[in-house]
């Protein structure tokens, strides 16, 4: 489902101090005089196989930091929320959601942090650009090192064997048995990309994302680089108890058009809801009083 998020809000300047890890050390200043109008709720979560139920959070007073949020991208033009400097990291910009690649989901997070403090956190979906990390946004469910290492000459390989298919008679016996051991190349490297996502919740347990996800049909590609998972990640991993979790598409639609530009959604059922039952769990009990909705 779609909600506009931050219609009749654009044109206010903000302030703000984030983190290299994308803490908000400080909120956004200014905030609109334009009435927005509110979404319905907007739910994250999921079935927890360990609770036979449902976790669920809410999106708490998070709506107004993505409108904030949204304004920053159409006043600055780039995701680049540290940087002074009159022209921000050009890889930063948000021409690039407009264009063929699309738009983008973004997530903001509130946390309350150990000593009582309101934390703010930022996500984006997948990688920016080509980068998983970026000062300010919190940082995907892998380390980003050893994806790297294990991609570098697997996907040299694929790449080769397409040079080798395009050179070969269409439906050969050459042609066929390239294509075949192009796709179970591709498939064992997914296999193992999946094996490097580490997920943890609030209970304090971390499971590999296969022991996480409860689908039916196998990972999906991108499953666990959403943004919920990479806040609710963040957060668990850095006793950080959430209050408000809100998502929104920036950027050009996407294809199927379930995204849409300057909108509110919910987190997606293919990739996010298998994962995050587990996620959210123990954020009842231990110092948690009870989820927020």
């Amino acid at each position: 489902m779609l909600y506009r998020g931050s219609q009749a809000v654009y044109g206010h300047p903000e302030t703000h101090q984030l983190s290299s890890t994308g803490h908000a050390t400080a909120t956004m200043s200014q905030r609109s005089s334009h009435a927005a109008i509110a979404p319905p709720a907007l739910m994250s979560g999921g079935y927890c196989r360990r609770c036979a139920g449902e976790h669920r959070l809410g999106p708490g007073n998070t709506l107004d930091s993505c409108r904030e949020l949204m304004r920053f991208f159409a006043d600055r033009g780039t995701i680049d929320l540290l940087s002074t400097r009159p022209s921000p990291d050009p890889a930063l910009s948000t021409a690039w959601l407009f264009g063929q690649a699309r738009g983008k989901m973004f997530g903001v997070m509130e946390c309350l942090a150990p000593d009582g403090s309101t934390v703010t956190l930022r996500a984006f979906s997948g990688q920016y650009n080509g980068l998983w990390l970026v000062e300010g946004w919190v940082p995907p469910l892998f380390d980003v090192d050893e994806f790297n290492a294990l991609c570098t000459d697997t996907e040299s390989r694929v790449k080769e064997l397409g040079r080798e298919i395009d050179c070969c008679k269409p439906q050969s016996d050459v042609w066929l048995a390239l294509r075949k051991q192009r796709r179970l190349l591709s498939r064992n490297l997914m296999q193992e990309i999946h094996s490097l996502y580490r997920v943890t919740n609030f209970r304090g347990e971390t499971v590999p994302l296969a022991e996480a996800f409860i689908g039916t049909n196998g990972i999906p590609t991108g499953a666990g680089d959403c943004c919920a998972p990479k806040l609710l990640n963040y957060a668990a991993k850095n006793r950080l108890r959430p209050t408000g979790l809100a998502e929104f598409y920036w950027g050009r639609e996407n294809r199927s058009g379930s995204r849409r530009h300057d909108s509110f959604n919910s987190p997606c059922a293919e990739k996010c809801r298998p994962i995050l039952g587990f996620m959210l769990c123990g954020l009842i009990g231990c110092d948690f009083e009870k989820e927020t909705q």
